[in-house]
């Protein structure tokens, strides 16, 4: 392969490229990414930059020099707007064409929009530092969704003096994701720190004023924050041969069904994942990075299915969250450490026969790596609580 193509500059992308380089690939690299920003670290977004304890240049995933050593072929600024697999090209927004022997498909999530007028989305940079500027003391924010995101970026607003009222469509925030029970002991945090939270309330649409919901009722708000999850970027897939199905489909090598020497990484991919034998997409920082580099691996012939244990971190308040495995559709939760009213616990999930996750608040990382090794091993259930009691 003369030229691959790695389209998406964020953490997936450059894992790919830094890959490519490590394994010896000495061909071109094109780094295709919409933002005019080189890549840069996303979770602190929501954290340190909104609330002011870094300052924008703490993001850069690499400094300068390195990026300079990949020596890449970097298109910053240039979205990805058509793929033709036949001639082997990526259409770019500038009207260019870039063609490719291999390709890594990284172009990541959009946040999702309401109707009506234009609020805040948490995304990028810019994103992040206009809202910082909006929250402070005397001025009340409305965050739509008490996701993770919409969660974090609550905390950080409280913290700043700013009202803040969190609305939440499910009765219960976060309990699709980690069970009901931790859900309502994660929400006490934001009820004892004075955020106004309103479970089973639906937003039809942002107004000037603030939002309405769905019974006609306006919160007034100075600013609006949506964080009710994304949508993958695919629109530029489509005709081009690919499936596409919440994401680029692919298979356990993180290839992409429906070509050959086409690769899917990090939040746009939607991958078989042995370990749990089910189709995934996940949006957290550390699969990003594991996933380019399989990708980048497999596209020179590495053969090796992507099997990891999924990771991710929210930081609330005074609580640290840690998670390992795949919580989603569980059937049963229990904690194994620790007190809920305390806000200091360690929680394990069951899926039919076999732990599927670990869920820490408060404790010490130790407290949950014998757990997600057990995960990765595909331990059983009764196996791995009753070797915990013991």
């Amino acid at each position: 392969m003369d030229r691959i193509v790695v389209v998406g500059a964020s953490s997936a992308g450059l894992a790919a490229a830094e890959t490519l380089r490590r394994e010896g690939y000495a061909g071109t690299i094109t780094l295709v990414g919409d933002e005019p920003h080189p890549p840069y670290d996303r979770p602190p977004l929501s954290k340190e930059i909104l609330s002011g304890a870094w300052t924008s240049d703490r993001l850069a995933l690499r400094a300068t020099a390195d990026l300079d050593a990949l020596g890449l072929d970097a298109r910053y600024g240039y979205r990805a707007v058509h793929l033709d697999l036949h001639a082997r090209s990526v259409h770019l927004s500038d009207g260019s064409e870039v063609g490719f022997d291999g390709l890594i498909v990284a172009t990541g999530v959009r946040p999702r929009h309401l109707p009506g007028e234009r609020a805040h989305v948490l995304r990028t940079v810019d994103d992040a530092l206009t809202l910082k500027d909006r929250i402070g003391p005397g001025r009340h924010l409305v965050v739509v969704g008490a996701g993770f995101l919409g969660a974090e970026a609550a905390a950080v607003a409280r913290g700043l003096g700013a009202r803040v009222t969190l609305l939440e469509p499910a009765p219960v925030p976060l309990a699709h994701a980690v069970g009901e029970t931790i859900g309502q002991a994660l929400s006490r945090a934001h009820l004892d720190h004075g955020v106004e939270l309103r479970t089973g309330t639906a937003v039809s649409e942002v107004t000037a004023q603030g939002v309405r919901l769905s019974d006609g009722t306006v919160v007034a708000a100075d600013d609006v924050l949506v964080a009710i999850g994304s949508h993958p970027n695919t629109e530029w897939l489509e005709d081009s041969g690919l499936t596409v199905d919440n994401g680029l489909v692919c298979d356990a090598y993180s290839a992409a069904v429906g070509a050959t020497g086409v690769y899917g990484a990090g939040d746009v991919a939607s991958w078989h994942n042995p370990l749990f034998d089910t189709r995934m997409r996940i949006e957290h920082r550390t699969n990003a990075t594991e996933q380019g580099m399989t990708a980048a691996r497999n596209l020179l012939g590495a053969g090796r299915p992507f099997t990891p244990v999924p990771y991710f971190w929210s930081d609330q308040y005074d609580m640290k969250i840690r998670a390992f495995g795949y919580l989603r559709g569980h059937d049963e939760v229990r904690i194994v450490q620790g007190d809920l009213a305390e806000r200091k616990f360690l929680a394990v999930y069951r899926t039919g026969d076999r732990l599927s996750g670990a869920l820490s608040v408060g404790m010490p990382p130790k407290a949950l790596n014998t757990w997600r090794q057990s995960i990765a091993v595909g331990a059983q259930w009764e196996d791995a609580v009753s070797t915990a009691a013991a």
